[in-house]
């Protein structure tokens, strides 16, 4: 591997971790001695990469530095093909697109060996059922961002509707359905809603305090101790 590609796997590496991750870490992931990658992060530091860290320590990457970019490998275009692939059929048509985009201005940049690539049907990603409910999930999306309020009419199983005030959290499509996860001002917790349980929906332009991610951490660190007990049964 020359030292460019390997600096450049070096930054993949730090980008994939938010936190800060142990130089042993580094050097298994690139395949090079602890020693190199103390090196390699010097040589990043001086070209202007905003690395954090010492050894002994560990290192955190800030954004804002970009090397410049090198050719994808087969392997990694079939992956975005195939989630493009997954977002135009299992999500909705706002994001079907903007992956359609992403895709187009990947296709404009590549050589053109490698654009075959990106039309090989080697990979299949099955169509979702036709999904009934009416929410605008471009519209909650825009929530999550802006983390502002809804005010929804929710159907139970039996049909049973209540009124609640949510703080949406994170989108989730899982098999042919799709869940929204947000607090829950009525319950007072965290809970998951069925988009085609939601029957009206409207957003509010009140903003909902704290931090959606943090929510989202608290959230999950609830839900691990549930999906544990039911994995066991």
């Amino acid at each position: 591997m020359s030292r460019s590609h390997r600096l450049f796997d070096l930054m993949q590496v730090l980008r994939r971790y938010r936190g800060t991750v142990s130089g042993q870490t580094l050097a298994r992931e690139v395949g090079v001695s602890l020693r190199t990658i103390r090196r390699d992060i010097a040589t990043l530091q001086t070209m202007g990469a905003d690395i954090e860290g010492e050894p002994g320590v560990g290192y955190i990457l800030r954004p804002g530095f970009l090397l410049p970019p090198l050719s994808f490998t087969e392997e990694e275009l079939q992956a975005l093909v195939a989630g493009a692939q997954w977002v135009c059929r299992q999500t909705d048509d706002a994001l079907a697109l903007s992956a359609q985009n992403a895709l187009a201005k990947i296709g404009g940049v590549l050589p053109s060996d490698m654009r075959r690539a990106l039309d090989d049907d080697a990979l299949y990603v099955g169509r979702k059922k036709e999904d009934m409910s009416g929410l605008d999930l471009a519209r909650v999306r825009r929530a999550l961002r802006e983390q502002r309020k809804m005010r929804i009419s929710y159907a139970d199983q039996h049909g049973a509707t209540s009124a609640r005030t949510i703080w949406p959290i994170m989108l989730g499509f899982v098999e042919s359905r799709r869940f929204v996860a947000a607090w829950c001002e009525l319950r007072e917790d965290f809970r998951l809603f069925r988009a085609d349980r939601i029957v009206t929906a409207e957003f509010l332009d009140d903003r909902y305090r704290g931090n959606r991610r943090q929510l989202v951490k608290e959230w999950r660190a609830q839900e691990e101790p549930r999906r544990k007990q039911q994995q066991n049964g």
